[in-house]
C-alpha cells in the first residue's frame, strides 16, 4: 500500500539567505523520480507563525495524508534533527512516531527537543493539534535541516530518505493495528 506523504518547507526571512536549506532539500528530494510514496510538497510557507501554519492545515484537510513531514532551516546546526516536542502557551504535544527507533541507524541525524520559538515550532505545534483534535489517523515529524553544502547534501538527503522509508513502515504498521 502507498502511502500519502506531505512535505512543507520554508521560504527564507533574512537578507543573507539565498534559499532556505529545507526548501533546498525538498527540491532535491522531488527530483527523485522512483520514491515509493505519493509525495504532495507544499514549499516556500511564509515564515509567520499565523499563516504558514494555516496553509499547512489547509492542505492536510484537502488532502488527508498518512503522514506529514514538515521542515525548516536551522542554520547553527550541522546536522538533520528530529524535533520530539512542540509546545505553545505550556502546552506539550509530541510525535507519536518513535524517534529513538528512527534516528537508531542514521549517519548525520539525531533527536532535538528544541524546536525553536518561532515559526517552525509554531507550525509544529499547529500540527500535532491539528491530528489531536480532529482525530486524525495522520502521524508528523518535524525535521531541522541545516544549510546545505557539497560535503553534506548526499549524506543528509540518505538520512531523510531513510526517514521517510521509516515512518513509512511505522505508518503500515499503524494503519493495520
Amino acid at each position: 500500500m502507498t502511502i500519502n506523504i506531505l512535505l512543507t518547507s520554508f521560504d527564507t526571512w533574512l537578507p543573507h539567505q539565498p534559499s532556505n536549506a529545507s526548501d533546498d532539500l525538498l527540491a532535491k528530494v522531488a527530483e527523485i523520480e522512483s520514491l515509493p510514496y505519493a509525495l504532495t510538497f507544499l514549499r516556500k510557507l511564509p515564515v509567520d507563525p499565523k499563516f504558514g501554519p494555516k496553509q499547512a492545515i489547509a492542505k492536510i484537510d484537502e488532502l488527508q495524508p498518512d503522514l506529514i513531514i514538515c521542515c525548516g532551516m536551522a542554520e547553527s546546526r550541522k546536522i538533520l534533527t528530529v524535533e520530539s516536542t512542540a509546545i505553545s502557551e505550556g502546552e506539550i504535544l509530541q510525535t507519536t512516531i518513535p524517534l529513538s527507533s528512527l534516528v537508531a541507524n542514521l549517519t548525520l541525524t539525531e533527536i532535538s527537543d528544541d524546536a525553536g520559538k518561532f515559526v517552525c515550532e509554531a507550525l509544529y505545534y499547529s500540527v500535532l493539534k491539528h491530528i489531536k483534535k480532529k482525530r486524525l489517523q495522520s502521524q508528523c515529524i518535524f525535521i531541522h535541516v541545516p544549510i546545505l553544502t557539497e560535503e553534506n547534501i548526499e549524506i543528509i538527503l540518505k538520512d531523510f530518505l531513510l526517514i521517510m522509508d521509516f515512518c513509512n513502515e511505522h505508518s503500515k504498521i499503524k494503519l493495520i493495528s
